[in-house]
């Protein structure tokens, strides 16, 4: 049996941003739904965090997510269970309350607010939502007591990678789930593996940091236990590289900016000979109708030798406030002053700031 595993869908991110919700809807009409019709997989686990905001949804968000999501799954006869995350409730001691209760408590969407171990054919794994003080008893009698060689859930793991260079200083040791072959989480975005969990990241790119880290779903296939990682090829960020140094002319008229419609673009002007050549670029790319541009004058690339090395230097608002607290003195507690900074620029970004 093949099982669709996807998680941190936020609908509604970025502050109910129309654009946004077309983005994510490119990816379930083109990537998503029709890899599980070729692949006929009629069961779905989503692993929390399935709406963005805790206390309350839009209409229009709701609308969308309905026809781009619950319904193409109750068109297909998909077998839909979520587990709760801690986007989904609006408190912090317990998981009652939730989103997936209030607005589809009565349809056949299967969802997960208390830990429990569902078969799967004749294959176990116990489901666990975001652990709270209130359930944190229930969910450690769970793993105990549970048969269940994997383990999904929502987990707030120390250790683990909140994002590219950026640890979790907090949460649970990941020993709690050490009897498990594997466990497989939502939460953190950034798809990576600490001990034996694995953090399977979002589906598609909502802020900067999500710049260039590889974003999808998998699949896990419960007769080899074998977990397959299937790309979103969209993105929604990017960074043009402007250096007229060598080129002629038509190389800057004939440049292709149509992948940056309805995206963030940000140009790096690394060597600008002739203005009027970079003023036909950038009509160019504006042309294209993305929904935002920035323009960085970067002077600090003249001694690279690589396009990697351009790249990482290309810094934007995250890099730069990360780079300035790892200068701070020693007596500053940089790794935990550096995950808040992180934590805060990300609520700025989900509220649209």
């Amino acid at each position: 049996m093949k099982i669709a595993l996807i998680t941190d869908t936020h609908f509604g991110a970025r502050n109910d941003n129309a654009a946004f919700l077309d983005y994510f809807e490119k990816f379930y009409e083109e990537i998503f739904f029709p890899h599980l019709d070729a692949e006929g997989i009629n069961t779905i686990i989503h692993l929390g965090d399935i709406v963005d905001r805790r206390k309350y949804i839009s209409y229009v968000t709701l609308r969308r997510m309905k026809d781009m999501f619950i319904d193409q799954c109750e068109k297909r006869n998909i077998d839909l269970h979520v587990i709760i995350g801690n986007h989904d409730v609006p408190y912090k001691n317990t998981n009652e309350i939730n989103s997936m209760k209030e607005l589809f408590g009565g349809s056949h969407v299967k969802y997960y607010w208390k830990p429990e171990t569902v078969f799967f054919d004749d294959f176990r794994i116990l489901l666990m939502p975001w652990i709270n003080a209130q359930n944190f008893d229930e969910a450690m009698d769970a793993i105990n007591n549970t048969i269940a060689s994997h383990c999904f859930g929502h987990l707030d793991i120390t250790g683990a990678m909140m994002d590219r260079g950026n640890k979790n200083e907090h949460g649970m040791s990941h020993k709690y789930f050490d009897k498990f072959e594997l466990v497989c989480s939502g939460h953190f975005h950034h798809k990576n593996k600490y001990s034996n969990i694995q953090y399977l990241g979002c589906p598609y790119e909502m802020t900067w940091i999500d710049y260039q880290d590889p974003k999808g779903f998998h699949v896990f296939d419960t007769a080899t236990r074998e977990l397959e990682f299937v790309r979103n090829p969209y993105s929604m960020f990017h960074k043009v590289f402007y250096n007229d140094d060598g080129k002629d002319f038509e190389e800057i008229r004939n440049f292709d900016a149509s992948m940056y419609e309805n995206t963030f673009v940000k140009v790096i002007k690394m060597n600008c000979d002739n203005p009027y050549w970079f003023d036909v670029f950038m009509d160019k790319i504006v042309k294209a109708n993305p929904i935002n541009i920035q323009v960085v004058d970067d002077n600090l690339n003249l001694n690279l030798e690589s396009a990697e090395d351009l790249v990482d230097e290309a810094e934007d608002t995250i890099t730069i406030m990360s780079n300035y607290i790892q200068q701070m003195p020693d007596n500053v507690p940089k790794t935990k002053l550096d995950s808040l900074m992180r934590s805060l620029y990300n609520e700025a970004m989900s509220l649209g700031l």
